[in-house]
């Protein structure tokens, strides 16, 4: 009954109704694990990951086009580990990003360091850790990252964040290539110029290339060609002013994901291969080597490898007005319908046959009016307490966002893979929110 509502081709329903998530039934995992609970498909990680590594070899040639998986997505152990063991490269935010990647044992060489304010305690102890390349955002940070590389003995890689002048007519909150943007130096304000001339005078950076991100839900390729442009126009300004030729362009973020059926369905791979084309052409017409392609994948690497299951609390209708179904979880583990109304698609797990027969809020259990996970939901008329309710396409940006809002443990976090399942993140207890209370 829901069959047009499958928006990920890892989700099925089996003869007795269920929902099949990477073909487990999400059912038995619920009664397994308990509720609240995120699964995550680990061949579908799989899978995203080696579709842009195979695309961006095909554009661009073996070791001209570079894929990094965008930590701030899904940050936690496992994750670093199959990054690793698929030849990912990643990007990092944080020191407690750095802290876990190393934990998990990742080559930190392959690592790239961003935030618009990295203070000095951070640019430290991501050298001491062997960061490979920090993506420098302003004139401050690249100054301290040339004294305490100096203070080390070493010469620091770095990429230069730029601001293209880019509006991809995406959510404001996750548009970040425009000129007033926090992040990164604008081109046509002559501050990126500018930037670019104090890094090449510090003797302890080695300046690699450049790097723009222009925002997230991207669902084709002009957003990346015009950015591409922009930044190549930008190296070859350089070369020519400065004798300086960049050997590397990150183009920023990967493309969307279906949160809904109104989403369309995206091939990365041709995407890809049509803004090689343009780059491959326009670095001809200017004169410049083609630098070193990467970009910086998160949400279409994790998202539609992610489910969260609940469990239906109570239902309560208010006649002429609206219906709401609560569930054990809530905003404490999906923020981002409270944050910017995020849509997302929710199915009755245990009742896939059934006929969608109620529009309903389901809602979370946070002593909070706004926490809403989503409105306009079409459920079964029979649905009741302990009924098992699937969020789709939760693996980016769930579990990351995750807090303890009303002292709430978060979620575990269950990996599924080659037909079995195990635990990559334990469910938080009462004791490990209290932990660091004195």
């Amino acid at each position: 009954m829901y069959k047009d509502k499958f928006i990920c081709d890892n989700i099925s329903v089996n003869e007795n109704g269920h929902l099949l998530f990477a073909g487990q039934d999400t059912v038995e995992l619920a009664e397994k694990y308990g509720t609240a609970l995120y699964l995550m498909d680990e061949e579908k990680i799989r899978s995203n990951c080696r579709t842009y590594l195979t695309a961006l070899e095909k554009a661009f040639g073996k070791g001209k086009g570079h894929a990094l998986y965008a930590s701030k997505a899904a940050s936690f152990k496992r994750m670093y580990e199959i990054m690793k063991e698929e030849g990912m490269g990643i990007d990092v935010v944080s020191c407690g990003e750095i802290y876990t990647a190393v934990k998990a044992g990742f080559p930190m060489e392959n690592a790239y360091f961003h935030s618009n304010n990295k203070t000095d305690e951070d640019i430290e102890y991501a050298i001491k850790n062997g960061v490979g390349c920090f993506v420098a955002d302003n004139e401050e940070e690249i100054l301290s990252i040339d004294k305490i590389a100096g203070a080390h003995g070493i010469k620091q890689k770095i990429m230069i964040r730029l601001t293209p002048g880019i509006d991809p007519h995406t959510f404001a909150a996750v548009t970040t290539g425009k000129v007033d943007s926090k992040f990164g130096s604008a081109i046509q304000t002559g501050r990126a110029e500018e930037i670019t001339a104090i890094a090449l005078g510090c003797k302890n950076i080695d300046l690699i290339g450049f790097h723009c991100h222009v925002g997230s839900q991207v669902f084709d390729s002009d957003v990346y060609i015009r950015s591409a442009e922009i930044m190549l126009d930008f190296i070859a300004f350089v070369k020519e002013k400065y004798g300086y030729e960049a050997k590397c362009l990150d183009l920023g973020g990967g493309y969307g994901v279906r949160y809904t059926k109104a989403d369309p369905v995206i091939d990365i791979t041709a995407n890809i291969l049509s803004v090689g084309e343009v780059i491959n052409k326009k670095c001809g017409e200017l004169g410049i080597n083609v630098p070193v392609i990467s970009m910086e994948p998160g949400r279409s690497i994790v998202a539609d490898a992610g489910m969260t299951l609940y469990s239906v609390g109570s239902l309560k209708k208010i006649p002429g007005f609206i219906n709401y179904v609560s569930i054990d979880g809530g905003m404490t583990d999906n923020v981002r319908y409270a944050m910017y109304g995020s849509a997302y698609t929710l199915l009755p797990a245990n009742k896939m046959n059934e006929v969608p027969e109620l529009v309903c809020s389901v809602v979370g259990r946070c002593c909070e009016s706004g926490d809403i996970i989503q409105p306009g939901v079409e459920l079964p008329a029979s649905i009741k307490r302990g009924d098992i309710i699937a969020t789709l396409t939760t693996g980016a940006y769930n579990y990351s966002m995750a807090s303890n809002y009303n002292r709430v443990p978060r979620l575990p976090i269950i990996m599924l893979y080659e037909g079995k399942n195990y635990v990559a993140v334990k469910r938080e207890t009462f004791e490990d929110v209290a932990r660091l209370d004195v």
